[in-house]
């Protein structure tokens, strides 16, 4: 159910004026309601709003459709607080549940701006925003008055009518319903039943102004229950380092022979002395080299202080491969470093051999790269500080080719040799490219490219002093010398350190592809520092133009906009570093002014997220935020933009775990500091729900017990909505048990569960949900904790559950409940726990939500698969007692058991088929035909047992009008009786079947009232299942179709009244209809039509629910049945739950479209305000369209704002035309069994985009989708609303109507009681007596509060119910002045809220509820009538006869013996018939415009009061 509304926050008022003696008002239990994070579950309070972070936002002013420059940031669940807080009034507010995410959860969206925009485009009065004024303080016939229209109301008119809205939205003028004409031939129209007084209320107009309701757009609705498919999910990455390394050892190899210059290069004068900080002339050349290859080692051990150095210094070739060989030897696998300084010796050649020394340094000896690679091996990092460096790399690689090549041949040689190592897995940085040369600047270090990689800080002051185009009286030293240490951040040199790595991390983030990234900047800490510091030596090598290169090559980065960052960071400790020396000294004291840059990346962070992430671009700050988790000071606020930022999707978690931020939050469960609770609880649901493959590092360290804890009801946690954290931490721990043995073991002492059992009482149901899913993994096949759950009485808290409020929760809790079953040993205790639990879920049978339904079959199955030999004897008993009662006549039934409240099985009569006999084998005698064949005396063994009363319910679920629920049951049926036919009872049960398909021959059809009395037994079908009733028996030998498909008639039953009549019924002749003959009034007035017989049953495409699979005949039925609902649940941890629904944003597709929708709707009822006058004064007779529907239409529907008309037929189609543009948009099945027919259609969601809702005779109650398109339609939801269907003569199948405000819809028939179906919960939360013996023929209820409902019955009374009176008296009056059928009853939604009803003689009488006797009454047609039709606004009423002729009726007229206009239907010439009722009849709500259609003809027929009707 979806909510979008503004401001809900005054009562309502209690109840209305016209009964004094009311009792107190009676609610409805309200559901609770999910906190303000969900789209699902919106919170109980607005108070709910936490100030600190948590997985919501802050309150904002809710979102008006016309409020475009408002504040959109929020999510639903917050706005629809407030909905949540003021679900307790009696009308108006639906009970606000699980809605989404993305979906549409149910919205409520504000009427009061959307005025103004439509009054910009047809505005009759002023200025829009007057013109809203005055339609809210008009007059008391229509919507209710402004705050002063009270005391305004029995004032003079105003001079000018003015136009007014109704409480629906439609708008009239402020003289009344209709214009007001002085010819005395008219009343002065007045509110009927004291409405005024309740719809002039205060507190009612600022409700009304500003809320309309959505519902069956769900996340379950949207998904069909089932969970995304693998294609639309998003792939999760490998985030791992599986491979990570370390650089163990290390070989510093400096080549300097200081004094001696190599013969090929020519030095500046002066030139670069220093190497490694070290003036190599300051020293003699024995101890420079010392000291050079000491300050070496130190300065790579701030880089990885863990790794094993070796100096090697002016190295001669033995040694070389000595050191190497060594070196890889004692590595073994793991990576080498090998830095090579080049300064002393000439440049590498070109096919890049390196020099090293002889022993007496009188010649340069160079080594081959192919000798090198093979002493060293992989994995290797090589470091070339040398001219034309860029040579070693090119042959480097071409050399580690060769290997490769030599490698292979080696296998094909010998293919049992050892496989030499790879050489691929080298890592290189040169200094240079090849025919580059060093920079000499003497104000820079000769080993410029060493001093880059090693000492990034020191090198980086440097080159921007120098560079500083500004003058500066900092010395070159001072700047040398900044306080502090690398590894502490709070110091100037550390904050430094700290800043350099973020940038140098976000600039590779940002320009590598990912899994280069991966390689180099997260496998090996050695790697990644020197490769931070590489980009470094980009930006300051090229100046001095050299062009550092690498293997693998990385683009260039020197041109990155955060380097700029980085001189800002650089210059702001410069400018602050004479005062802290000054203070040093002892000079006046100074506060070092730390920097704001991770401060102004987090703000950069939060506008990105702000924006909505468009396209899915990856945020340049990512990195930076972590390296912010580092510091204390900024990490709340980072986590908290981390946890938005999460929350935008799996591939938002994706690329938060790519670049590392697992092992920080898994340290942070370490913290014990309240505040980040909250966000760390957010966080680890979004990784887990992502990635659930952390089970084993969250045991590590104990890091689990940090939700454990939280879980628990007496601890506490800092933030408003504790129950939706909570929910979390379930989530969490069932994540953390699922599939993990040890996380089961660990969680299995009594805390977890017993948090889990006390929150089943929460009133959040995603918390309720949640520790249902989390009770399910705990004992999910750990016995221990299946005991452990039996001594804490775990399975009766869960079984309270199954009236549950929120289909999620009993979802859930039936999931919990099928893992609780198998226990390995079997035992009487154990076997009797079993089956209370399978008892008590019993009742879900009948539950409203297919989502439900489907999970409740899921645990059937396990009981079944668990039970599966007694399985076997119930259904062969029910074979037995099947032939029985085909051969009998149904006596075993009628005698039996069957006639005594509820049947042998302990199922209610509800559940089984009614006490007939289809059709007797032979003529239908009393006993078997065979005269050799006994009648089965045995006692049943399953008779009265749990086993029975499932099988009886598996039965009847297969033949579910939901096809995922049907199909599931037909799997189990099909399962059982494939393994009873091969069990020892094979051949016995061999002979049941071929005695009931000879028994089955005939053709059984199951026709309502329309048909005669000898109407035969029916084999429904279910959705899907097309095959031939006899394609039961013969398939199950073939084991290839279902099984189940003969057994309907054990789920569904239709009587014959009169079992000795097995004839096929006679239709009338074309043209002969029931007026020929004295008519019946108290039968269904179309009971003797002419039969169409153009269309047959399923002639057009049935739709399906979403992502709906249908089974492979040819697959072998398997059980127990997975269940999909746990993945469909963790779904909603994926989706984003702080942003606002995509039709909140304004500017978004969906936003605009709302918005255009609205406007729309307010221009429609604008505009067809001046028809109104129109209508009682025009004639009705401009014909504005004919469709051919190609089927016989008994009922007709308009939609409101949309150009659609739906007309149905006598069996199962429904069309959908566009009257507009007369042409057919849709046809398809509604997949009602053959012999009923589609007794009920009305829209839900009219203001927005609608679903179409249809009846049929079956008790079947289904909700499309898309219903416009053939290639789109859907079934959104279906359930049995009527299951204790009377079989009659005179049936009126299922009638409904629907209160779009309240969200619920009322169900009547042939039954004894009006059933109240609450739309959010999905559940049937009231059954009204309708204190009558006949069938309840129409309903209809006042709109805007729905409290007061009517019906019309089969024996002409008319009562009426008042819902806030407790079922059992609430008929509060009843009118019996009609003596016939009631062909309809209608309230107007608008206008003086006229109620009429109509019989079958023709009788038309407005009544007020205050009164005794109807206010007028006339006879509007002397030989029956057939249709009635109120119109909704106007003063009109019209009446279709059963002699093809509609009469439109004046409601405010005197004198009724001559009507306004008298139309008839199309006809075909060759069925031209004037006793052909009229079978449709309907107007449209707001435009004069009227639609028919007559018996015996395929035509609808438009017209309009005149040429202006259809505007």
């Amino acid at each position: 159910m979806v909510v979008i509304r503004t401001n809900l926050d005054r009562p309502l008022p209690s109840k209305p004026s016209f009964f004094q003696q009311q009792p107190p008002v009676h609610h409805v239990p309200q559901p609770q309601n999910r906190t303000q994070l969900q789209f699902r579950h919106p919170p109980s309070s607005p108070q709910q709003q936490p100030p600190t972070m948590s997985a919501n936002k802050q309150a904002q002013k809710p979102m008006t459709v016309n409020d475009v420059g408002g504040q959109h940031g929020l999510p639903n669940g917050v706005r629809r607080a407030a909905a949540a807080a003021s679900s307790t009034h009696h009308h108006q507010h639906p009970p606000t549940y699980p809605t989404k995410a993305t979906t549409a959860p149910t919205t409520a969206v504000t009427r009061q701006n959307t005025v103004t925009l439509s009054n910009m485009i047809a505005a009759p009065i002023g200025e829009p925003a007057e013109f809203l004024r005055q339609t809210l303080q008009s007059a008391p016939n229509s919507r209710p008055n402004s705050r002063s229209s009270s005391r305004r109301r029995n004032s003079s008119a105003p001079a000018t009518p003015r136009t007014i809205y109704t409480p629906n939205g439609s708008a009239e003028n402020s003289e009344g319903e209709g214009p007001r004409h002085d010819d005395g031939g008219m009343d002065t129209p007045q509110m009927r039943h004291g409405f005024e007084d309740e719809y002039n209320s205060e507190d009612y107009l600022a409700v009304l102004e500003q809320v309309f309701y959505m519902y069956y757009t769900d996340k379950r609705h949207e998904t069909g229950g089932n969970p995304k498919a693998e294609t639309q999910n998003f792939p999760l990455q490998e985030w791992r380092m599986r491979d990570r390394l370390k650089t163990v050892s290390a070989a510093l190899v400096l080549c300097l022979n200081i004094g001696v210059d190599p013969p090929d290069i020519v030095k500046t004068n002066p030139c670069a002395k220093l190497e490694c900080w070290v003036d190599t002339l300051a020293h003699p050349a024995a101890k420079a080299l010392e000291m050079i290859g000491k300050n070496l080692q130190q300065q790579y051990e701030t880089l990885s202080i863990r790794t094993r150095y070796k100096q090697y210094l002016d190295p001669f070739v033995e040694d070389t491969k000595k050191f190497c060989c060594s070196l890889r030897r004692n590595a073994k696998d793991e990576r080498i470093l090998f830095h090579y300084n080049g300064h002393g010796v000439p440049k590498p050649t070109s096919s890049g051999e390196i020099w090293v020394f002889n022993k007496n340094f009188t010649q340069y000896i160079p080594i081959s790269l192919y000798d090198l690679q093979s002493w060293l091996g992989a994995p290797s990092l090589f470091v070339y500080d040398c001219s034309d460096a860029g040579n070693i790399i090119t042959n480097f690689n071409r050399f580690i080719e060769k290997h490769e090549q030599e490698a292979m041949e080696q296998r094909a040689r010998d293919p049992l040799a050892l496989n030499s190592s790879s050489y691929t897995d080298c890592i290189q940085l040169a200094a240079c490219s090849s025919k580059e040369t060093l920079p000499m600047n003497p104000e820079l270090p000769a080993d410029l490219f060493t001093c880059c990689l090693t000492t990034p800080i020191e090198i980086a002051v440097r080159f921007f002093v120098l560079q500083n185009p500004l003058p500066s009286t900092l010395p070159m030293e001072m700047a040398m010398k900044i306080p502090g240490r690398l590894q502490e951040r709070r110091t100037p040199l550390g904050e430094l350190n700290w800043i350099f790595t973020a940038i140098t991390d976000t600039i590779a983030w940002n320009t590598l592809p990912r899994p280069l990234f991966k390689k180099l900047f997260r496998q090996d800490l050695m790697v990644a520092a020197l490769f931070r510091n590489f980009l470094l030596s980009q930006r300051i090598m090229r100046v001095h133009h050299c062009h550092p290169i690498s293997s693998p090559a990385l683009p260039e980065t020197h041109h990155h906009p955060l380097w700029q960052s980085w001189d800002l960071a650089v210059e702001m400790v410069l400018a602050q570093l004479p005062a802290l020396k000054a203070c040093e000294k002892g000079g006046p004291p100074y506060e070092y002014q730390h920097s704001t840059f991770f401060t102004e990346q987090l703000t950069a962070f939060e506008v990105y997220l702000s924006q909505g992430a468009v396209d899915r671009h990856p945020p340049d700050q990512l990195p930076i935020v972590l390296q912010v988790l580092l510091s204390q000071v900024h990490r709340l606020r980072a986590l908290i933009l981390l946890s938005k930022f999460l929350d935008l999707g799996p591939w938002a978690v994706n690329l938060a775990l790519s670049i590392g931020i697992f092992p920080y939050v898994l340290k942070l469960l370490q913290s014990a500091a309240q505040e980040l609770k909250p966000v760390m609880v957010f966080i680890w649901a979004r990784i887990l729900a992502v990635d659930s493959s952390c089970q084993a590092d969250l045991l590590k360290d104990n890091g689990y017990s940090y939700f454990v804890q939280i879980l628990s009801p007496t601890s506490g946690i800092p933030v408003g909505n504790a129950s939706e954290h909570r929910a979390m931490c379930a989530f969490i721990l069932a994540m953390f048990c699922r599939g993990f043995s040890q996380g089961r073991a660990v969680c299995a002492p009594p805390g977890v569960m017993n948090a889990c059992l006390a929150h089943l009482g929460d009133e959040n149901p995603l918390l309720r949900q949640w520790a249902c899913l989390c009770i399910s993994q705990l004992w999910d096949v750990y016995p221990e904790a299946k005991w452990q759950g039996i001594r804490e009485g775990a399975h009766l808290r869960l079984c309270e559950l199954v009236i549950d409020n929120v289909p999620e929760v009993r979802a859930a809790m039936l999931f919990a409940l099928t893992t609780f079953l198998g226990i390995p040993e079997m035992s009487e205790e154990v076997m009797k726990i079993e089956q209370t639990v399978a008892s008590s879920v019993l009742l879900m049978t009948t539950d409203g939500s297919s989502m439900v339904r489907k999970e409740l079959v899921v645990f059937f199955s396990h009981f079944v698969k668990r039970n599966e030999s007694k399985f076997l004897v119930t259904a062969y008993e029910q074979m037995v007692h099947e032939r029985e009662f085909l051969y009998n006549g149904g006596g075993s039934r009628l005698n039996g058991d069957a006639s005594k409240g509820p049947n042998a099985n302990g199922m209610p009569n509800g559940l089984t088929r009614s006490l007939t006999n289809p059709g007797v084998l032979g003529g239908g005698g009393t006993q078997f035909r065979n005269p050799g064949r006994n009648k089965d005396s045995t006692p049943r063994r399953s008779e009265g047992t749990i086993f029975a009363a499932i099988w009886q319910a598996l039965l009847m679920i297969s033949v579910d009008p939901f096809p995922e629920t049907a199909q599931s049951a037909r799997i189990v049926i099909d399962y059982i009786h494939n393994a009873l036919l091969e069990s020892p009872l094979g051949p016995s049960a061999q002979g049941l079947i071929d005695d009931i398909v000879r028994a089955s021959l005939k053709s059984f059809s199951l026709k309502l009232q329309s048909e005669p009395a000898s109407v035969e037994k029916s084999r429904p079908e279910s959705p899907g299942v097309t095959a031939a009733r006899e394609g039961y028996f013969t398939s199950s030998l073939r084991r290839s179709a279902s099984i189940a498909a003969s057994l309907k008639n054990l789920a569904l039953g239709y009587s014959n009244p009169n079992p000795s009549r097995t004839t096929e019924p006679v239709s009338p002749k074309p043209g002969r209809f029931a007026t020929d003959k004295d008519p019946d009034w108290n039968r269904p007035p179309d009971v003797n039509d002419y039969t169409n017989t153009t269309t047959n049953y399923h002639s057009a495409k049935e739709p399906v629910s979403k992502n709906f699979h249908p089974r492979d005949p040819n697959d072998p039925p398997t059980i127990p049945i997975p269940s999909k609902f746990m993945d469909w649940s963790i779904e909603y941890f994926r989706e984003p739950q702080m942003k606002p629904n995509e039709a909140d944003e304004p500017g978004s597709v969906d936003y605009n479209q709302r918005l255009w929708r609205r406007t729309r709707n307010d221009k429609i009822i604008i505009d067809t305000q001046a028809q109104k006058e129109r209508a009682i004064t025009s004639r009705w007779d401009y014909p504005k369209a004919l469709f051919n529907n190609l089927c016989q239409p008994t009922r007709l529907l308009f939609h409101q704002f949309e150009s659609y008309l739906v007309a149905v037929d006598d069996k199962d189609s429904v069309s959908v035309w566009d009257w507009d543009g007369e042409t057919q948009m849709s046809r398809f099945s509604n997949g009602n069994p053959v012999g009923t027919r589609i007794t009920e259609i009305k829209f839900l969601n009219e203001d927005d985009v609608a679903l179409l809702m249809t009846g049929s005779g079956d008790g079947v109650v289904r909700i499309y989708r898309n219903y416009e398109s053939d290639k789109d339609v859907e079934l959104v939801s279906s359930w049995r609303a009527l299951t204790d269907l009377l079989p009659s003569q005179r049936s009126s199948g299922l009638v409904a109507d629907w209160q779009q405000g309240r969200g619920t819809m009322l169900v009547g028939g042939d039954m004894k009681v009006i059933r109240v179906w609450d739309a959010p919960r999905e559940m049937c939360m009231a059954d009204i007596p309708a204190r009558s013996g006949s069938c309840i023929t129409s309903l209809t209820s006042e709109q805007v509060a729905g409290n007061i409902f009517v019906a019309g019955f089969g024996d002409g009374a008319v009562r009426v119910y008042d819902r806030r009176i407790p079922p059992r008296d609430s008929m509060v009056k009843v009118w019996k002045d009609h003596k016939s059928w009631i062909v309809k009853v209608h309230m107007q939604r608008g206008g003086m809220r006229e109620l009429v009803s109509g019989s079958a003689t023709g009788e038309v009488k407005l009544w007020d509820i205050r009164m005794d006797s109807p206010v007028k009454s006339f006879l509007a047609h002397t030989k029956g009538m057939r249709n009635l039709s109120v119109h909704e606004h106007a003063p009109v009423i019209a009446t279709g006869s059963t002699y093809h002729d509609v009469k439109l009726w004046n409601i405010n007229a005197h004198d009724f013996t001559v009507p306004l206009t008298t139309v008839k239907p199309h006809t075909n010439f060759l069925q031209q018939n004037r006793s052909s009722p009229v079978t449709g009849l309907a107007f449209h709500p707001h435009r004069m415009m009227m639609a028919c259609s007559g018996a015996g003809d395929n035509h609808i027929s438009l017209f309009c009061c005149d040429a202006k009707g259809g505007i």
